[in-house]
């Protein structure tokens, strides 16, 4: 959402590591598959940083929680997992609708639409 407010500039891991009080490693590892999905521009060295790779009205939420959480398993559904119910329990397939569900729900939401009032929320984040 901050490269969204700020689509023309570029960002980099240590800003965003301190401001949001996220781990440099993990944001590393979060910024390296945004960047293989073709979300963001990751340059390094002089003049590099992260930038948006899409107008933020293209970038659809649900298809970022689709790319960043692929199984978005809820649970171990599986005689592996340990279920003494499978192969006959029913919450798999609920599972499986809410989860569709949720992300449909993501899908009519974009980059754009979360970030649509920018100067209220860089207010929150300096």
């Amino acid at each position: 959402m901050y490269l969204g407010l700020k689509p023309d500039q570029n960002h980099t891991i240590p800003e965003l590591s301190e401001r949001f009080d996220i781990s440099r490693n993990h944001l590393m590892k979060v910024v390296n598959r945004l960047a293989n999905e073709g979300y963001i521009f990751a340059r390094r060295g002089r003049g590099g940083g992260l930038q948006l790779a899409k107008p933020p009205q293209a970038i659809r939420i649900g298809s970022v929680v689709r790319s960043m959480e692929p199984s978005m398993q809820l649970a171990d559904c599986s005689p592996a997992g340990g279920c003494v119910f499978m192969p006959d329990c029913r919450l798999k397939g609920a599972f499986a609708d809410a989860t569709n569900a949720f992300v449909h729900t993501l899908d009519n939401y974009s980059l754009a639409d979360l970030v649509a009032e920018p100067k209220q929320l860089l207010k929150l984040v300096g």
